[in-house]
This record gives structure tokens, C-alpha cells and sequence, in this order.
């Protein structure tokens, strides 16, 4: 299994990262995908890039929630950092509305900015969606280079949205824990978007899958999430492994 968007070099696992990527390992997890959140992060990324290499791959972007009114200025300093390190996609990009709309018109110039990022360098995005799809479909709409193809993170929106967000382009989408949770609408969508489009990712320390709900979030719980998937399916765990692993080696270029 590959998770392919977790967040352990942040200062959650600060006390224990060794044991959670030993525990990683020994849940079954191959690789696993850190999104960037800001300019203050990429030094934690890179350090776990470099103790990891082989099983850690890192990505550079900024944050939706780290939009503000510098957006510009940090945009600049992240940019050259694209040359510097070995990152497999732009991410975790996007635009969240759920918590303020104060910097709207920035975080959609940010999101274009760094869809133009992907186009330059030939590599996906990770897509952080918050009560802006349409938002971000308009974004996606007036681009003025082809749409570079992503997966859209933590994706709970509505059957017809991912048929929205398949109009668009070459996309997958990312199942977390919340896909776990009783009340979640996530289960109904996973017919619609199909074993070829799936991502497993935990989005750790966040989103933690029962049985584990309550807790802090690893990597080593996706097999709860794998699991889960399979049964609303009617497939077996090896079968969404076996697919998820394939999805994620192609959208992010993993040589595993």
C-alpha cells in the first residue's frame, strides 16, 4: 500500500517519527507521499527526504490555509526550491472556503500560479478542496496551459461532482479515514469513481479511520482504509492495494 498523502515531519510526530515509519512498514505501507504546506515545512520535508529516500517522497506547495496577503512574496522564495528538490508533484494546493473567505481572490491566483508550476514541470498536483469546487473548477477552467493532471485530496463531495472533476482532465481522487466514519458519504462514491482512480492516503495526524478514531493519525492505519474500501466494493484487500499502488506509481512517477 501507498499512502500517498500524509503529513508525519510535522511536529506531531516529533517524539516518536522513527517508530512511525518502522510501524509504517510493518503495516505494509511501501512509500509514502508528504505534501508540503508552507515555506516553514519544507525543511522538515527535505530531512525526511534525505533520512527516507527511498521510501519518502516529498512535494512543494503552498498550503490554501497559508494563503495570505504575502502569498506572492512566498510563492517567489518557494519556487526556486522546485530545482533544489526531488519533488513528484506540486501540493498540497487548492482553495479552502470553510473556515474563512477573507483571502478568496488570493488563494485562487495562488492555485493558478501553481497549476502553471505543474505544466512547467511536467509533474501532478495534490488538490486540497474545502467547500470550493466550483471554485476550483473555475480555476481549472481558465487555465491558459493544458490542465496538468492530480489527485484531488480527501475528495467528499457528490457523485455528480466527480463526474464534474473527470470533465475536466486526467484526475484521481484521494479516500482517507473519513471514508471509515458512520455518518460519511464517502462509500457511495466509490463505485462512481472506480478502482483505476482511487488513492489510499491518511492525511496523518488528521482524519484517523476507525477503529483508531479519537487519535492521532499514521500511516500504519491505512490498512483500515484499504479494508474498508474493499468491502463496499465486493473485492478483495489485495485487489484496491494491488489497483491503489498501480494509481499512485503512475500519477506520481515512482519508481518502485
Amino acid at each position: 500500500m501507498i499512502d500517498s498523502h500524509s503529513h508525519i515531519y510535522c511536529d506531531a510526530f516529533d517524539e516518536d517519527r522513527v517508530e512511525v515509519v518502522q510501524r509504517a512498514r510493518e503495516a505494509g505501507v511501501r512509500h509514502i507521499i508528504l505534501p508540503n504546506e508552507n515555506l516553514e515545512s519544507v525543511p522538515r520535508l527535505a530531512a525526511m527526504h534525505e533520512q527516507y529516500p527511498d521510501y519518502i517522497s516529498m512535494t512543494l506547495g503552498l498550503h490554501p490555509e497559508d494563503v495570505h496577503d504575502d502569498y506572492l512574496d512566498v510563492l517567489g522564495k518557494m519556487r526556486p526550491m522546485l530545482d533544489q528538490y526531488p519533488v513528484v508533484a506540486i501540493g498540497e494546493i487548492g482553495i479552502d472556503l470553510y473556515w474563512d473567505k477573507t483571502w478568496r481572490e488570493q488563494q485562487h491566483h495562488a492555485l493558478d500560479i501553481q497549476l502553471h508550476w505543474c505544466h512547467e514541470m511536467g509533474v501532478p498536483f495534490i488538490m486540497h478542496c474545502r467547500e470550493a469546487l466550483d471554485d476550483i473548477l473555475d480555476v481549472i477552467d481558465h487555465l491558459d496551459c493544458p490542465v496538468p493532471r492530480g489527485v484531488f485530496h480527501c475528495f467528499a463531495e457528490t457523485p455528480a461532482d466527480v463526474e464534474r472533476v473527470r470533465r475536466r482532465g486526467d484526475f484521481y481522487f484521494g479516500v482517507n479515514g473519513v471514508v471509515t466514519f458512520k455518518k460519511s458519504t464517502v462509500p457511495q462514491l466509490l463505485p462512481v469513481i472506480g478502482l483505476d482512480r482511487l488513492l489510499l492516503e491518511t492525511d496523518a495526524p488528521y482524519l484517523t479511520p476507525v477503529p483508531h478514531r479519537g487519535k492521532r493519525n499514521e500511516s500504519a492505519y491505512i490498512p483500515h482504509i484499504n479494508d474498508f474500501i474493499a468491502k463496499t466494493l465486493g473485492v478483495s484487500p489485495e485487489a484496491v492495494s494491488a489497483a491503489t499502488d498501480r494509481n499512485a506509481a503512475a500519477l506520481f512517477n515512482l519508481k518502485l
